[in-house]
C-alpha cells in the first residue's frame, strides 16, 4: 500500500491506489487553484462547504500558512538515496484543500514499515540540514504498542493542530512540521520546531524564534508549552513523558536515541 501511495502523485494507474493527487478538485470549480481564494459564491447561490460535498464544495477557508505533504518510501536495501526516497506530495492552503488530500492518501496504519508522512510549511524540507531546521529540535513520542494505538486518528488531530496554529501561541514562530513514521516496533509522531530556545545565527535582533530579543527563558517556555499541547493532541497520561531533543543531538547519536533535553 505505501508503495501505491507514493506512486499516487506520479500518477501510476493502479486501480488499488489513491487516486492521483493532480485530480483533486482543490478549487471551487473544480480546476487548479487559480481562482479567488477568498471568493464567495455570488448572489443566491448555495454555500457548499466541504462537510456538505467532499467533491463539489464552492466555499473555501484559508489557513494561515501554506503546507506541503511530503511522503517517504521504505528503501529498498539497494542503498537507496535518502532523496530519491523523499516525495513531495502536494501543497495546500486552505481546510477543503486539505481534507481533499487527506481522503485521497493511504491512512498511516496501511502504510509499509520504514514509510513516514511529514507535514511540513511550504518551503521547508523535512530534514535536519534544511536551512530552516538546522538550529531546531523536536518533540517526539513513541507508540510501542501498535495494535492498540489509534494512530490514524491520532495523526490526523496531530496534523490539525498544526495547520489550525494551535500548538503555539500567535508570535511564537517556533512550529516547521509535524512527522510519523511507521517501524516495525513502534509508530513515532514528531514535532519539529525552529530552534532548541536559543538565538541561531541570523536570526535577527527581535523577540521572535532564534533572535536574540527573545531571552532563553522565553525560548525555553514557549518549547514547554509546545511540548504540552502535543502531550494533550496525543492524549497521553500523566505517567507518559514527552521528549525533546536537538536536531544535532540526534545526528550525533546516530540510531541510538538523542539524550532529551526537555521532557513534559
Amino acid at each position: 500500500m505505501a508503495a501505491a501511495t507514493a506512486s499516487a502523485s506520479n500518477g501510476d494507474a493502479n486501480p488499488a491506489s489513491p487516486v492521483d493527487l493532480s485530480t483533486i478538485p482543490i478549487s471551487p470549480d473544480g480546476g487548479n487553484g487559480t481562482t479567488d481564494e477568498n471568493k464567495k459564491p455570488s448572489g443566491d447561490e448555495e454555500q457548499i462547504t466541504v462537510f456538505h460535498d467532499k467533491d463539489n464544495f464552492n466555499v473555501k477557508h484559508p489557513l494561515m500558512h501554506k503546507w506541503t505533504l511530503w511522503f517517504t518510501k521504505p528503501p529498498s536495501g539497494k542503498g537507496d538515496n535518502w532523496n530519491d526516497l523523499l516525495k513531495e506530495v502536494i501543497t495546500f492552503n486552505s481546510v477543503e484543500e486539505f481534507w481533499g488530500v487527506y481522503n485521497n492518501i493511504a491512512p498511516t496504519s496501511e502504510l509499509a514499515l520504514k514509510s513516514d508522512y511529514h507535514l511540513f510549511k511550504e518551503g521547508v524540507r523535512p530534514e535536519w540540514e534544511d536551512v530552516q531546521n538546522k538550529h531546531g529540535g523536536k518533540w517526539s513520542y513513541q507508540f510501542k504498542e501498535k495494535r492498540n494505538v489509534p494512530i490514524d486518528e491520532l495523526w490526523l488531530h496531530v496534523m490539525l493542530a498544526a495547520i489550525g496554529e494551535t500548538l503555539e501561541e500567535e508570535g511564537d514562530g517556533e512550529l516547521m512540521g509535524v512527522v510519523v513514521n511507521v517501524r516495525k516496533g513502534f509508530y513515532r509522531i514528531g514535532v519539529w520546531t525552529r530552534t532548541i530556545g536559543k538565538s541561531i545565527p541570523n536570526g535577527g535582533d527581535g523577540d521572535v524564534a532564534g533572535g536574540k530579543g527573545r531571552s532563553t527563558e522565553k525560548g525555553r517556555e514557549i518549547l514547554m508549552n509546545i511540548g504540552r499541547k502535543f502531550k494533550e493532541v496525543l492524549k497521553l497520561p500523566a505517567s507518559e513523558a514527552v521528549e525533546f531533543s536537538g536536531h544535532t543531538d540526534s545526528a550525533h547519536s546516530g540510531s541510538t536515541r538523542a539524550k532529551a533535553k526537555y521532557t513534559v
